[in-house]
Formats: structure tokens, C-alpha cells, sequence
């Protein structure tokens, strides 16, 4: 039964999705690996739904003590470790205890907010302001040009790994208006033929990927060094070291070395 999202529930027990920073609090499931604990949910735990007809509640460390034997892990860490459909819960229990944490005050009169029972919503005590779960679109870019695919590699990420380009939309733009945008702004180069991919939530902390696919049109590229530390053409039989298929990202590439006609399955990943 797949996921269903719900406001309240009347159940006081089910999954518990218990978040600290960006990990999530995991019991020892013996040989079947880590796994998402069940018990009673404290308050003021977050109703987030119900999957495969169990109630999952979500809260962050900081305002209940985590279920007895949980250990938080790193989320990236449990990609592929955890059932898909536990850590697209989790996912989202990472997006919901962010959004019910930063507004438990109201940024316009300062007041307590309480939370509707109705939809995800805190209200204001006070002056009334409410305040929903915001998501930051970005534009996640592979760019194509005489079969090769244009990579670059992050001025402000350690791991040394090859990447596609992306960046945040701005107010006032389309998404087709972004993709331009960024890879002018960071590869010095216009693109053209900008076609939709796909998308996917991406929880660290609050940003929807939207992927593109485009064509190189002019230009040679000019790495901006404070946002790349490298950046070129790589042809899928001589690709660098790329990111795990945890993100949209790999999928975009994954997806372009298969219309070259190469394995995606050998190319090289950080962990």
C-alpha cells in the first residue's frame, strides 16, 4: 500500500520517524540491516500519514527524547539501506520537523504559533500569520554538446567528485529562464533545447530538483571559481568520479551514458 498523507490521526502509536539535524534516529533490525523503530509517539510529535496502512509520526530530537536503543545515522547514509518507501518517509519527516521547529514563533509579531488541525499550517497566536512548509525550487542541468556531457566539480563540496550543474530559481523567472542563467552565470556558455527531465524532493533542506536536459550553443567554458572548482566535456567511455544514485543528478547522467550506448553500472561513485 503506497504512502497516504495525513494531517492528524487518531492512532497514539505506529513508525516513529525521529529527526536530529539531517540523521534519523535508527534501531538495530539484526540481519536485515537498520530500520525505522515503532512505539508511541511523543509529543508533540508530527503526523506525516500513514504507510502500508501504519501511522508514521515525526519529531525532532530536540523537543522528545528519541525511542529507546535508537542511534541517529546520517539520511544520505541510509539511501538504499532503508526500504525506498522508509526513506521517502523519512524525507519528508526531514522537510516537516525543519518547517515545525523554525516556526514554533511568528516572524511578523514574534508570538507563539500553534498548529492547524486541518492542514500543514502554524498559525499565529496572536496576529493570525501563518506560516506553510516552504520549498526552494532549483534547476538541476545536464548539458550535452557533440556527444559529451559538461560536468563540474563543486568549489564548496570536499569530496572530489564530478557533478551536474544547478542553482536556485530567482523570483520573477521561469524555470527554462534559470537554466540559462546558471550556466552562463557559472560555465560562461549559452544553452539551447532545454528539455524537462524529472524531479525530485530533496530534503537537505527544503528544495524541490527539478532536471533539465540542454544543448550546448555557444560559447567555451569559463569555470566562475567561486562557485566550481573544475568544470569540462567528458565522454561516456572516460567519465570522472560521480555522485551516488541517491540524487537526480546521477539519474541525469545514468541517463545520458545510456544514449551514448555506455554502463552506467560502471561508472565510478563516491559513497
Amino acid at each position: 500500500m503506497p504512502f497516504v498523507p495525513k494531517i492528524v490521526s487518531a492512532a497514539t502509536e505506529g513508525r516513529l520517524y525521529v529527526i536530529s539535524g539531517q540523521s534519523l534516529f535508527v534501531v538495530d533490525g539484526g540481519g536485515g540491516g537498520p530500520r525505522v523503530p515503532a512505539g508511541a509517539a511523543a509529543e508533540p510529535a508530527i503526523c506525516l500519514g500513514e504507510l502500508d496502512g501504519e501511522p508514521c509520526f515525526a519529531w525532532h530530537q530536540g523537543s522528545a527524547p528519541p525511542p529507546d536503543g535508537a542511534a541517529p545515522v546520517p539520511l544520505r547514509q541510509l539511501f538504499g539501506v532503508l526500504p525506498d518507501e522508509d526513506f521517502a518517509v523519512a524525507a519528508r519527516a526531514l522537510g516537516l520537523t525543519a518547517w515545525d521547529f523554525d516556526h514554533r514563533f511568528c516572524g511578523r509579531c514574534g508570538a507563539p504559533t500553534t498548529r492547524s488541525t486541518t492542514e500543514r499550517l502554524r498559525s499565529c497566536t496572536r496576529c493570525g500569520h501563518g506560516a506553510y512548509p516552504r520549498i526552494s525550487p532549483a534547476v538541476i542541468v545536464l548539458v550535452e554538446r557533440d556527444g559529451r556531457a559538461l560536468l563540474a566539480r563543486n568549489a564548496r563540496f570536499t569530496l572530489p567528485f564530478f557533478s551536474t550543474l544547478a542553482g536556485f530559481v530567482e523570483v520573477g523567472e521561469t524555470l527554462e529562464q534559470c537554466v540559462a542563467r546558471e550556466i552562463r552565470e557559472e560555465a560562461g556558455i549559452e544553452v539551447h533545447a532545454i528539455r524537462y527531465f524529472g524531479s525530485q524532493p530533496w530534503p537537505f533542506p527544503d528544495s524541490l530538483m527539478i532536471a533539465f536536459t540542454a544543448e550546448h550553443k555557444s560559447g567555451d567554458v569559463r569555470p566562475d571559481p567561486s562557485e566550481l572548482a573544475d568544470a569540462g566535456w567528458f565522454r561516456a567511455d572516460a567519465m570522472p568520479v560521480v555522485p551516488p544514485r541517491l540524487s537526480i543528478a546521477r539519474a541525469l547522467i545514468d541517463a545520458w551514458v545510456r544514449r551514448q550506448g555506455g554502463d552506467p553500472d560502471a561508472l565510478r561513485s563516491v559513497r
